[in-house]
C-alpha cells in the first residue's frame, strides 16, 4: 500500500474539546490503519505549504465561525496547490449549512462532506474509483465515526485543549426532540443507539493509555432505550460512584462522567429511576437544561429528585436571546438561587446565547432583546467568566435585587458594568450621580429610544465616530444627546472623574444641546470604549436538547 501525506486542518477559533472527527480520520489515515503520514494544524501554518499533500482534511464547527472556517479552507486549497479536489470539508457546519458552503464560486471542486461518517469509507468520503480517488476500493472497511480516535495528532499543536484527558465517545446519536432552535434533528437525525462503550475505552486504553474522564456527548441520553445498560456499563468502565484512576508514579485522580450535552428534565422528572441510576456514578456535574421559564415545574422537580438522591453538583444550561424576554432570563437565573438555598446544592448557571445555527456570525437579535442588552449581558458574564454563580449574594450584586434592577443594569453605560464599584462606591460616583440625573428626566418612550439608538451605534466602525454622529445629530433629542457619551466611555480607559476630559470631541463646536438640556457639566464628554470592537466571547450553538 502506497503511503500517502495526509494533512488534518482544524480552524484557529478557540474550541474547549478536541476535534473528534478529525482524530477519527487520523485513525482511519495513521499507523494503525492506513499507514499513511498524518500532520495536524490548527489555524494557518505556512511551514506545511512546503510539502505535497495527498489529501487534506477541514472541519469545521460553528456557523458564526464562518470567516475563521472560510480562512481554513482558502489555506487547506493553498496547501493542496491549487488541486481543489484533495480537500474534504465536513463537520457541523459543513452539514448544517452544506449549501452555503458548495456555492461559494472559490471553492469549486472542494468536496464537502454532509453528515456523519457512519458508512464505510469510500461511502462517507464520496470516493470514487473512476476518478482513481485512493481508498475508494475500500468498501467493507469500519466507518470512520466508529473508530477509536488519534489523540498522537493532538501532540502536534502548540494549542491546549482545556478537556483533554478524558474518553470521548457516544452511548447514543440524534434526539427524540425537534426543538426549532436545535441543529440536532438535522445534524443526525432520529434517536438511535450506538455500540457498547467498552470497544472505544479498551482501544484508548491499549494506544495512549487510561484517561481521567468520560465525556459522553449524547444529545439526549436519558431518552436512550438503553439508559440503564449505558449506566451500568459506566460503572464497569471504572467510573462509579467516588472512583479515583490511579497511575503509576502519581497520585490517584478523582474521576468524572460529563455527559455534556446535558439531560432532558422532561424525562428526568417523569420516575425517580433516572436519577436513582445516575447517581451511581461519578457525574461531575449533571447538566440540565433549562431553556424557557414555561419549563420551570419539571426543571425544578429534576433538581428535587437529584437531591434526594445525593447529585448536587449541578450544572444548568439556560437558552436566551431566543423567544424568551430579559425578565424570563433573569426569573430562571432567580429560581436556581431559590433552589441552591432551599435544597443545599450547588446549581452554577451558564446562560447560552441563541444564534440561529445557519448564520455565518453572531447578529442575531432575538425579538424580546436589543443590541445593547445582549452586549451589557455579556460584559456582566465576562466578569462572571459566562457563570451565573449559586451565591445569593454574589447573584444579588452581579444581577440585581429584581428584575427592575436587572434591567437598569442592561441599560447602564458600559463601563458603568465593567467598573461597578469605581462608579458606585468609588471616584466615579459624581459620574454615575450625574448619568441618573440626566437619565431621570427621560420618559420610558426615550429610554426605548436611547437603547435603540445605543444598539445601531454597536454595529457601526469605527465606533468613536459613531458615537460622536449621534451625540451631533439634531434630529435625536437633547436630553438623549447628553447621554450619549456616557455610554461611550472605555471599559479599559483610565478612570474619569470628568466627563469633559475624557471626551474632547464633543465641544460646543461639535455640539450644540436645546438650552433647557444645558447644564453645568452636562455629561456631554466621554471616551469611546475600544473593547467595544472586539467580538463578544464564544457562545455555543445548540446541538441537543435544551442545550446551545
Amino acid at each position: 500500500m502506497t503511503k500517502r501525506n495526509i494533512l488534518l486542518i482544524e480552524p484557529g477559533y478557540r474550541n474547549k474539546y478536541p476535534p473528534l472527527g478529525l482524530m477519527k480520520i487520523a485513525a482511519y489515515h495513521g499507523p494503525h490503519g492506513r499507514g499513511d503520514n498524518v500532520v495536524f494544524v490548527k489555524g494557518h501554518e505556512p511551514e506545511v505549504l512546503g510539502q505535497v499533500w495527498d489529501r487534506v482534511y477541514v472541519t469545521t464547527l460553528f456557523s458564526f465561525e464562518w470567516k475563521r472556517t472560510s480562512a481554513a479552507i482558502d489555506f487547506a486549497i493553498s496547501a493542496a496547490r491549487g488541486q481543489a479536489e484533495r480537500v474534504f470539508v465536513g463537520g457541523i457546519a459543513a452539514s448544517l449549512m452544506f449549501e452555503d458552503f458548495v456555492k461559494e464560486p472559490r471553492w469549486a471542486g472542494v468536496r464537502f462532506v454532509k453528515g456523519l461518517l457512519d458508512q464505510p469509507p469510500p461511502t462517507s468520503l464520496q470516493l470514487s474509483v473512476v476518478d482513481g480517488d485512493f481508498g475508494a476500493d475500500d468498501t467493507v472497511g469500519t466507518p470512520i465515526e466508529e473508530l477509536v480516535p488519534d489523540y498522537s495528532i493532538l501532540e502536534q499543536v502548540p494549542y491546549t485543549y482545556p478537556v483533554r484527558d478524558a474518553y470521548f465517545g457516544y452511548a447514543s446519536r440524534g434526539c427524540i426532540r425537534k426543538c426549532s432552535f436545535c441543529g440536532v434533528p438535522k445534524l443526525e437525525g432520529a434517536q438511535r443507539e450506538m455500540p457498547p462503550l467498552l470497544g472505544l475505552v479498551a482501544g484508548v486504553d491499549a494506544e495512549f493509555g487510561p484517561k481521567k474522564d468520560l465525556i459522553l456527548m449524547d444529545n439526549n441520553v436519558v431518552a436512550s432505550s438503553r439508559y440503564k445498560e449505558v449506566i451500568a456499563e459506566i460503572r464497569d468502565l471504572g467510573f462509579h460512584g467516588g472512583a479515583v484512576l490511579e497511575r503509576p508514579g502519581s497520585p490517584g485522580v478523582k474521576r468524572r462522567v460529563d455527559f455534556n450535552q446535558g439531560v432532558d428534565a422532561r424525562i428526568l422528572a417523569k420516575t425517580s429511576m433516572y436519577l436513582r441510576e445516575m447517581s451511581t456514578i461519578c457525574i461531575d456535574p449533571l447538566r440540565i437544561a433549562f431553556d424557557h421559564v414555561g419549563m420551570r415545574k419539571v426543571y425544578e422537580r429534576a433538581v428535587e429528585m437529584a437531591a434526594d438522591h445525593g447529585l448536587t453538583s449541578l450544572s444548568n444550561y439556560m437558552l436566551y436571546n431566543f423567544m424568551d424576554t430579559p425578565r424570563d432570563l433573569y426569573e430562571r437565573m432567580n429560581i436556581n438561587i431559590a433552589l441552591n438555598a432551599r435544597l443545599g446544592v450547588q446549581i452554577w448557571s451558564f446562560p447560552m446565547r441563541y444564534l440561529p445555527v445557519t448564520m455565518k456570525d453572531r447578529s442575531h437579535v432575538g425579538r424580546h432583546w436589543s443590541r445593547y442588552y445582549l452586549r451589557s449581558f455579556q460584559i456582566m458574564l465576562q466578569a462572571t467568566h459566562g457563570v451565573v454563580s449559586g451565591s445569593h449574594n454574589f447573584f444579588l450584586r452581579a444581577f440585581g435585587n429584581s428584575y427592575e434592577e436587572f434591567e437598569k443594569l442592561l441599560a447602564l453605560p458600559h463601563a458603568f458594568i465593567f467598573h461597578r464599584n469605581y462608579y458606585e462606591h468609588g471616584e466615579g460616583r459624581p459620574v454615575l450621580d450625574e448619568y441618573n440625573a440626566l437619565l431621570g428626566r427621560l420618559n420610558s418612550e426615550q429610554r426605548n429610544e436611547l437603547i435603540e439608538l445605543l444598539s445601531g451605534v454597536l454595529l457601526m466602525r469605527p465606533r468613536r465616530e459613531a458615537f460622536l454622529e449621534l451625540a451631533s445629530d439634531k434630529s435625536v433629542s437633547g436630553l438623549i444627546r447628553q447621554l450619549v457619551p456616557f455610554h461611550a466611555i472605555d471599559t479599559k480607559a483610565p478612570k474619569v472623574t470628568n466627563i469633559a476630559q475624557a471626551f474632547p470631541e464633543l465641544t460646543p463646536h461639535h455640539i450644540l444641546p436645546e438650552p433647557e438640556a444645558l447644564v453645568e457639566d452636562a455629561g456631554l464628554y466621554e471616551p469611546l470604549d475600544e473593547p467595544l470592537d472586539q467580538q463578544d466571547p464564544t457562545p455555543l450553538q445548540p446541538v441537543g436538547p435544551g442545550v446551545d
